[in-house]
């Protein structure tokens, strides 16, 4: 896809719009997972913003284009466009689980636009095929619908948070389940597809020579750390395991990824 393809473009000409940012400083830009979106890095623009620049965007599922189909390819091209339009210099880029597959991916073709990498409750390996078809399963039987049911809603919260978060901060959860109740069922299933069948990338980040903060929950019931401890030794890769955190850490435990990621950026920048 051209890098002037208009669901690309409208990342290098209406960044301002479909981002947000605190801070300035060596910069960060962060990419959300699926469901999620660029308010999940809320945490990080408030707690890492006195010495960096941070960023967090939408990706496509959580724009007007979220209804035609695309690849994690073109969220590559999407994320370029994105750090063109905000004119950002080689930045740390953090991807949290469908972010983490992308910005791996733009790593591989491109390691000499970014300074590092943050993998939140990632993996360069692929789903098992006992996960794809439950994850197509769950994606084709809302397809039509107007908005998530909210059966569905709460099943999901089991993937995106740790038990302790399901507990103790209902707050938090519920909020998420509103917000995934408004989502068409059109959009949820091109978000999904953009990475359910992906290849397994691990072999290809041997090679890399950029430097990895791996954060990844204890509770995570989504990609269990196992499935990301590959992706932690092909990339010699420095490794946060986060308690009482399920696959959305940084936004359950923020405080002890913050720690964690500021570390890694100083020693970056």
């Amino acid at each position: 896809m051209s890098f002037d393809e208009p669901a690309t473009a409208m990342y290098r000409e209406r960044a301002d719009t479909l981002s947000a940012e605190a801070g300035s400083g060596p910069e960060l830009l962060c990419a959300h997972g699926t469901l999620m979106d660029r308010t999940m890095f809320d945490p990080q623009l408030d707690g890492l913003s006195d010495e960096y620049r941070v960023a967090a965007y939408n990706l496509r599922a959580r724009t007007e284009r979220a209804f035609d189909p695309y690849d994690l390819d073109d969220l590559v091209e999407d994320c370029r466009a994105m750090m063109d339009g905000l004119g950002m210099d080689k930045p740390v880029l953090a991807g949290m689980s469908m972010g983490g597959f992308m910005t791996l991916r733009l790593a591989i073709n491109y390691p000499d636009e970014i300074s590092g990498l943050v993998l939140i409750d990632s993996t360069s390996k692929p789903h098992t095929d006992d996960d794809i078809e439950l994850y197509r399963g769950m994606i084709e039987q809302g397809r039509d619908d107007d908005g998530m049911e909210l059966s569905m809603a709460e099943t999901v919260t089991h993937f995106l948070f740790g038990e302790t978060t399901l507990e103790q901060n209902s707050d938090l959860v519920e909020s998420w389940v509103d917000r995934w109740r408004t989502y068409p069922g059109e959009s949820v299933y091109q978000e999904v597809y953009s990475w359910l069948e992906r290849p397994d990338v691990t072999d290809e980040l041997h090679d890399l020579d950029i430097p990895t903060l791996v954060v990844h929950g204890e509770e995570d019931a989504s990609i269990d750390y196992e499935r990301a401890k590959p992706t932690v030794d092909a990339l010699d890769a420095e490794t946060a395991l986060i308690p009482e955190a399920g696959h959305s850490s940084n936004l359950e435990q923020p405080a002890v990824v913050n720690d964690a990621i500021r570390s890694f950026l100083g020693d970056v920048y």
